[in-house]
């Protein structure tokens, strides 16, 4: 994707001097860049956390997983996305697993970090987002606050991610995921924090293809990047000028999501959309059907570690696996 033209540049440096008292300097190396340089482009697995069966976190084989990833051509990795049951980590235990993950995937890897820091308010999302800079996050990306759902109106939305941008050290990532949030990110908020040059993007997991169109043809000029967060809308997206994905299903089926995203960017639509089709049942049964338990079976079968969820989540009942597996044999993946 093409850098910011010059009179967005020149925001960005206007903006970063006037907030110098606030913010830490930005490094420049080829991963932990400023918001003006980092190329979203590509496919991010928003990781499940492996938990012992004590529901202690699993660092071992945390990096057995991240291994597995890492020889995957992903852009990189999502830390604390939905996927990662992050509303059921500690606040020492979310900064400690972007960091043991950014030992695991060091900077001259090539990949990214991209770590979920959205907290209900916002106090404390701006001091997660700062503490996940310094565990090494490349960008954060921070979810809707939603628990005083009737109060989170367009401007209070506003306030809290131009708050949240205006003292965060790595560029931020707006996350709209209504299914859990019950929190539909508006166009025209979305349109409006376009602008704020240390907010380069939107992982939009409404899967409105109408809006993800409007979004890209209204944030046209301002290398505001779109990243679908499912994979059965994932061509669509990059169809309409959606830089990458987001997707559940890629931590288990990475290699053939990244084949989707090449094949489409690429232009070979006819095979694109083909693999587009015998992923949707796969991608159904990880997200809607089945969920986080599900998704966890599946990497026990991949070959890579799902283990337990932590409680009030359960184990899937026998009935439901079998049927669970069922759709990755008839999908051809297992």
């Amino acid at each position: 994707m093409a850098l910011l033209g010059k009179s967005v540049v020149s925001r960005f440096l206007k903006w970063t001097a006037s907030r110098a008292f606030q913010l830490r300097p930005l490094s420049l190396s080829p991963c932990r860049a400023s918001a003006a340089q980092l190329d979203l482009g590509g496919v991010y697995p928003p990781m499940p956390t492996p938990f012992n069966q004590d529901e202690t976190i699993a660092y071992d084989k945390l990096a057995f997983n991240v291994d597995l990833w890492s020889k995957i051509p992903f852009r990189g990795l999502v830390v604390e996305g939905s996927n990662g049951e992050y509303v059921y980590l500690t606040s020492e235990e979310r900064v400690d697993l972007v960091k043991r993950v950014r030992e695991f995937l060091p900077h001259d890897s090539g990949k990214l970090v991209l770590a979920g820091s959205g907290c209900e308010s916002t106090r404390d999302t701006i001091n997660m987002s700062q503490k996940m800079a310094d565990a090494g996050a490349d960008a954060v990306m921070v979810v809707t606050p939603s628990y005083y759902k009737g109060a989170m109106k367009d401007k209070a939305l506003h306030a809290h991610f131009t708050a949240v941008a205006d003292n965060c050290p790595v560029p931020l990532i707006l996350y709209s995921v209504p299914a859990f949030t019950v929190i539909d990110l508006s166009l025209d908020v979305i349109i409006d924090l376009a602008k704020h040059p240390n907010i380069i993007g939107i992982k939009e997991s409404g899967g409105d293809i109408t809006k993800i169109g409007s979004i890209i043809h209204q944030t046209k000029g301002t290398d505001f990047q779109l990243i679908a967060g499912s994979a059965s809308f994932l061509l669509a997206s990059l169809q309409l000028g959606g830089v990458g994905g987001v997707c559940a299903l890629a931590n288990v089926l990475g290699e053939a999501v990244c084949q989707l995203h090449k094949l489409t960017v690429e232009g070979d639509i006819e095979a694109a959309v083909q693999l587009q089709k015998q992923l949707i049942a796969p991608n159904s049964a990880v997200t809607k059907t089945f969920g986080i338990s599900g998704l966890k079976k599946v990497m026990d079968w991949k070959g890579f570690y799902g283990g337990p969820t932590r409680a009030p989540l359960q184990s899937l009942p026998d009935q439901e696996v079998a049927k669970l597996h069922k759709v990755f044999v008839d999908s051809g993946y297992l």
